[in-house]
């Protein structure tokens, strides 16, 4: 090492003082207004040039040290540092996909929820008893439209019961297995309910057809029937009770066979295509809530003593009838009673012939009319056959007729008047 500097000597202290000559210079030398070479444009047109260059010297490195520790940084978060980022994005993609079916499932235990819920309260308000049930199965065929239950013959179930829900009718139990049970559905081609309009009162039969559309058939043409008039079961059938929603009318079209009538088109008012949980009506024997039934038994304790009255009452009468004189004569046959005697007991009597009749009395005729010539002849008056009798014939010389005279009679008859000649 000291052999270099001794060696070098002259040269290093001409370089040395070439350095401190030119460091020199750039402490007291300023640099141009107008240069461009300064890194930080907040320095001013003052800057020394000493400070220039060792900016200028000092600025790429570290410039290049700069931007080497950014992309180590970025080679560290975006690859060295992300080696378990997949296992944990497919962690995060299960969680997310079990999230997803727990929605689901609980968004279908909401609604299934508000099923039941509506079912519960209909079958609390409904009259009859029934049986919940879930539709299991369905046949698989677009001909046959039935649907299998998850109850049957072990609880209860028996053929020709009504299928209903909440919002109306579904079909009838046509097979009962011991565990389950087949239901025929009204849109069937073999399936049929009695209905009735419920504004004109018109009954008709209710069938499906090939398509599985709900139809009423054999109806008469009748104007009233109009699109969206609601449609109930009529009873008339002895498998839905009556009352229950149908549909409503959907539209009216002419019978191709019989141009007299129509066939109604009904749209159900139960979802017939998408059915989970139904009511089998097993009872049509009415039941009532406990309050209903304290009011039956307060009405049939009224009626009790209204009934007790009213026999008391009877009694009374009874025994009265006993102590008052009866209208039955024992002594006499049926057909003699008192009862069934339909004389008069107080005819009305004819009045006697009257003795001096005149044209005021009854039964004489009219005087007679005046003759041609003018002369008027008296009218005799009209006698009884009994004054005849008792009149005698007079003869020319006013006396009467030996042995024609007249008969004794409680009261001496008058003479009869003497005839003029003219």
């Amino acid at each position: 090492m000291d052999s270099f500097f001794i060696r070098y000597r002259n040269l290093l202290v001409l370089l040395a003082i070439l350095v401190a000559q030119i460091v020199g210079l750039a402490v007291q030398v300023r640099r141009p207004a107008d240069s461009r070479g300064s890194l930080d444009p907040k320095d001013s047109s003052g800057v020394r040039l000493i400070r220039l260059w060792a900016e200028s010297l000092v600025s790429p490195a570290e410039q290049g040290i700069h931007y080497s520790k950014l992309g180590l940084e970025g080679m560290w978060l975006n690859y060295l540092n992300l080696r378990h980022v997949r296992e944990q994005n497919q962690d995060l993609q299960k969680t997310i996909g079990r999230l997803q079916l727990e929605q689901a499932a609980l968004l279908e235990d909401a609604r299934q929820g508000q099923r039941l819920q509506a079912l519960l309260d209909f079958q609390q308000k409904y009259i009859y008893a029934t049986l919940p049930a879930q539709a299991i199965g369905s046949s698989g065929s677009d001909q046959s439209r039935v649907f299998y239950l998850d109850k049957g013959s072990s609880d209860g179930l028996k053929p020709d019961m009504a299928v209903i829900t909440a919002d109306g009718i579904v079909g009838k139990v046509r097979d009962v297995f011991p565990r389950t049970a087949q239901v025929l559905v009204i849109n069937d081609q073999t399936s049929g309910a009695g209905v009735i309009l419920e504004t004109t009162r018109i009954r008709g039969i209710l069938r499906g057809d090939a398509a599985g559309h709900l139809e009423i058939v054999g109806i008469l043409a009748d104007q009233r029937i109009q699109p969206g008039e609601k449609v109930l079961t009529a009873g008339g059938d002895l498998i839905f009770p009556r009352g229950l929603p149908v549909g409503v009318v959907e539209k009216v079209v002419r019978d191709p066979d019989r141009d007299s009538f129509i066939d109604i088109i009904v749209k159900p008012a139960a979802h017939i295509d998408r059915l989970d949980e139904v009511l089998v009506v097993t009872s049509t024997e009415p039941r009532f809530s406990p309050q209903e039934q304290q009011d039956l038994a307060t009405s049939e304790n009224l009626k009790g003593a209204e009934a007790e009255a009213i026999k008391e009452q009877a009694k009374a009468s009874q025994i009265m009838a006993e102590r008052l004189p009866g209208l039955i004569d024992p002594n006499l046959p049926p057909d003699q009673q008192p009862l069934l005697d339909t004389s008069n007991p107080n005819p009305v009597a004819h009045p006697p012939a009257a003795l001096h009749p005149d044209r005021f009395s009854p039964g004489v005729p009219a005087q007679a009319a005046p003759d041609t010539q003018g002369s008027s002849k008296p009218a005799e008056p009209a006698t009884s056959p009994r004054e005849k009798q008792d009149v005698a014939p007079v003869g020319k010389n006013g006396a009467i007729a030996p042995g024609t005279g007249p008969k004794p009679a409680s009261k001496p008859a008058h003479p009869p008047k003497p005839v003029r000649n003219p």
